[in-house]
């Protein structure tokens, strides 16, 4: 009987495949190719290290006639085994990088290494290595295929494969997050500097803080000075503000809610001392709350 939904027979597709992730199908992993073939985009017999009964096994599962393994994706062969001269390995990485199942291990300019038991024999290692130091030896003597694999080697080989693809996946979303906070920290700091009267002495630290809560609390930090100077501008030469006596309960509650969050910076009235609390971002930047006379003074 055939398989129709689409979801399902990938996942038996896959469980067919001998798992070496070797991209000799055309496509970059075992994973994509089962979805291809279920979708009928790719033909069933593109998988060398499956050989003549990989390809049976698929036309069993799809419901039809076992075809020759085409050519143009590669030749039914014993499995091979990489093998690193250590003695000409530069230690360059490259190799490693293009494991598919991590089975390199080795450090920057230091000799690398194969871990026989891991390897699928893919061939990706040999094309990006610069000094020609992997050779591939077959390992099976005269079975190949299927012959040569078997189902708890590619259940292994599929998991090492699954493991690796996570950890480049974290390991992107860590760079990405890192590049974030490098662009978000170049706007903080244009934005701090902004913020800073022409002239006013700055501390070279101020610009060059790292942390976002820092960097928010030095923004509000200047505001409020950039306030205080208004203020007492202001007050020089006798436009302080009108009707502080009779006002609104409603302005009233925005006074006190002002004072509330200056002393959770620690500014006295009128001093604008240490920052604190980064959650007061509210903080009027250019003065102090509204006080004039209330549109109904009680």
């Amino acid at each position: 009987m055939t398989v129709t939904d689409n979801k399902t027979l990938a996942d038996r597709i896959e469980d067919l495949l001998p798992q070496t992730q070797c991209t000799k199908c055309g496509y970059p992993a075992c994973r994509p190719y089962a979805e291809a073939v279920a979708s009928g985009e790719a033909l069933y017999n593109q998988c060398p290290p499956g050989g003549a009964e990989g390809v049976a096994r698929l036309a069993a599962l799809l419901g039809k006639p076992a075809i020759p393994l085409n050519s143009a994706n590669g030749v039914e062969r014993p499995r091979p085994l990489a093998v690193i001269d250590e003695q000409v390995c530069i230690g360059c990485t490259l190799c490693m990088q293009a494991c598919p199942v991590d089975a390199i291990v080795g450090a920057p300019k230091q000799m690398h290494t194969v871990i026989a038991e891991r390897c699928t024999g893919c061939d990706l290692c040999v094309p990006p290595c610069p000094v020609d130091c992997i050779a591939l030896l077959p390992v099976t003597g005269a079975a190949t295929g299927w012959d040569a694999w078997n189902q708890s080697l590619a259940d292994a080989a599929r998991e090492h494969h699954n493991r690796r693809e996570a950890r480049l996946a974290r390991e992107r979303e860590a760079a990405e997050a890192r590049a974030a906070a490098r662009r978000a920290g170049s706007v903080a700091t244009a934005a701090i500097a902004q913020t800073i009267e022409p002239g006013a002495a700055v501390a070279p630290a101020a610009l060059a803080v790292e942390d976002a809560d820092a960097k928010k609390r030095a923004i509000i930090q200047a505001a409020l000075e950039r306030a205080r100077k208004k203020k007492e501008e202001l007050a020089a030469k006798g436009q302080g503000p009108l009707n502080t006596e009779q006002v609104s309960a409603d302005v009233q509650a925005q006074i006190d809610a002002a004072e509330a969050r200056r002393h959770r910076l620690g500014l006295a009235a009128g001093n604008a001392g240490q920052s604190g609390d980064p959650s007061a971002s509210d903080t009027p930047a250019d003065g102090p709350v509204n006080t004039g006379p209330s549109s109904n003074p009680r």
